[in-house]
Formats: structure tokens, C-alpha cells, sequence
């Protein structure tokens, strides 16, 4: 992609549409608007865990995942435009892979938190789910590509393995869901 911005104010979008990557402009309500608007609201959230102490295989598998958002965005603002493929995928199940080796199995539940970086890659987590299902409604209608669909969704895989791992590392304990503990403790 050669275009870059020169002007950050246009007006253009003040009649609420939008421009995509191709020209054509929609409003700023369309599916394809609300997927890149929550693809960005993820990189802004990887952006939040990349600013905290992570340990090297964590900070290099989310800052690859930033770039590939990025692609991923171009990609979806441009109507049949593919950036990502298979290898995008088969690099997160590496990270997922390796990332997860020293991880104890899980018996129960795990609930968000741990360390200031490990609660923000959970946060980081529910927003990516969110990314999907705004790229599931986009495909309902509009072509978006297979490798992108699994892309986000093992997205969220890495970044629920990133998590336990970054609370390993500082070696801060995962809190398990504890079901009726409210209720009982009453």
C-alpha cells in the first residue's frame, strides 16, 4: 500500500461516511467501519501490554501481532484485498505453542488478572473477541478472507496463553474461578 496520510483533518467524514482504502466511501455505521474500528481498539490494546515488562518470547509474538493488525486492517479496508495467509496462522500456533510448553495444564477456570501486564492481555483478549465477531458479521455479507478469520480467532488463544505465561514469569499465581464463592462465604 503506497498511500500514506499527509493530513490528519480532512472534514471529509464530517457528513458521517467514511473513505476506504479503495475510494469509495461508506458510512461510518457499515460493518466494514465497525471491524477496522475494533481491529484498531486491538492494537491500541496490545499496545497497553507491550508498554509493561514482558518477558522476550511474549514481547516478540504480540509485536508481531500488532504488524499483522495492521495488514489485517488494510486488508479489510479494501474489499477483496488478502494480506494475511496460512504462515500468519501457523506463526501464532508456533507462539501459542511455545508460549504454552511450560504452562501447567489447566484443571479450573482461570479468571482475569495476575500482574498489571497479564490483566491487560486479558483485556486485550475480550477486545480481540469482539474483533472477531465484528469480522463474522462483516463475512455474513462481504468476503473476508479464511486465514483472517482464523487469525483473529487464534489471536485470542495466544494472548489467554500470553497471560498465563507473563503471571508464571513474574511468578505471581493465576486466581481460579471459584463457583458460589460470593454466595457462600455469605
Amino acid at each position: 500500500m503506497s498511500f500514506r496520510l499527509t493530513k490528519i483533518v480532512t472534514r471529509t467524514g464530517d457528513d458521517g461516511t467514511t473513505g476506504l482504502g479503495d475510494g469509495t466511501r461508506v458510512g461510518k455505521d457499515h460493518a466494514r467501519v465497525a471491524a477496522l474500528g475494533d481491529l484498531d481498539e486491538l492494537n491500541s490494546a496490545l499496545g497497553a501490554v507491550l508498554a509493561e515488562e514482558l518477558p522476550a518470547a511474549v514481547r516478540a509474538a504480540l509485536s508481531d501481532a500488532q504488524n499483522d493488525l495492521f495488514d489485517l486492517g488494510g486488508e479489510i479496508s479494501i474489499p477483496g484485498r488478502t494480506a494475511l495467509r496460512a504462515a500468519h496462522v501457523e506463526n501464532l500456533d508456533q507462539a501459542i505453542a511455545t508460549l504454552g510448553a511450560d504452562l501447567p495444564p489447566l484443571k479450573e477456570f482461570v479468571l482475569p488478572g495476575g500482574t498489571r501486564a497479564a490483566a491487560a492481555c486479558h483485556l486485550a483478549r475480550t477486545v480481540c473477541r469482539r474483533a472477531e465477531r465484528s469480522l463474522a458479521a462483516l463475512a455474513r455479507n462481504e468476503a473476508v478472507s479464511v486465514a483472517s478469520r482464523q487469525y483473529i480467532n487464534r489471536l485470542s488463544d495466544l494472548l489467554f496463553i500470553a497471560a498465563r505465561a507473563i503471571n508464571r514469569a513474574a511468578g505471581t499465581a493465576e486466581t481460579v474461578w471459584q463457583p458460589g464463592r460470593g454466595v457462600d462465604q455469605q
